[in-house]
């Protein structure tokens, strides 16, 4: 029974874990989002964000590609401005296995356990928040938030990133209930 509850546990995790990316959205519900048609990159507040240029880059290209895909014009007078925002979580995980090795219950005491085993693993979690700004009146009317684990392989990098922004850009524009 302990083993039928432990795999379940496991394959909920694993089920669970397969998500690249984890996303959420918040928005407005007073604004009309088919009046926008067009954008720019909010080049203040991107500059304000601290991590590499090359990742910057990779980010707002994929934002490039995923904003024409949905039918969106780059424009020197936008009707909304882009603007994102990062963070990261370095995260150390201790797992311990216990491989059950030794007596089985006895009269009264509890079986002595060897083989248990320990694995320490860590990774970075990263945030990627994506802000939809009317140019006019400057207010935020949307907001998209991707959180995933993040690699160093710059080779893999590019791969990362576009999962990011087009698993927060999908829930744009927003489908009214």
């Amino acid at each position: 029974m302990k083993t039928i509850k432990f795999l379940s546990i496991l394959i909920t995790f694993l089920l669970a874990s397969c998500s690249p990316v984890r996303v959420n959205s918040d928005y407005d519900k007073k604004t009309d989002f088919s009046v926008y048609k067009t954008y720019a990159f909010h080049k203040t507040g991107i500059d304000k964000v601290e991590i590499s240029d090359f990742d910057k880059k990779r980010i707002l290209r994929s934002i490039d590609e995923e904003m024409t895909t949905k039918g969106f014009t780059k424009s020197e007078t936008p009707d909304l401005l882009i603007n994102i925002n990062t963070k990261a979580e370095k995260n150390i995980n201790v797992s311990q296995f216990n491989a059950n090795y030794g007596y089985g219950w006895g009269l009264g005491w509890s079986p002595p356990y060897w083989g248990a085993n320990y694995s320490v693993n860590t990774n970075t979690e990263g945030t990627l928040i994506i802000d939809l700004i009317d140019a006019k009146k400057k207010e935020l009317i949307w907001q998209g938030e991707g959180v995933g684990y993040l690699t160093k392989n710059t080779d893999k990098k590019d791969e990362n990133i576009k999962s990011f922004v087009n698993s927060i850009l999908a829930q744009y524009p927003p489908i009214r209930k």
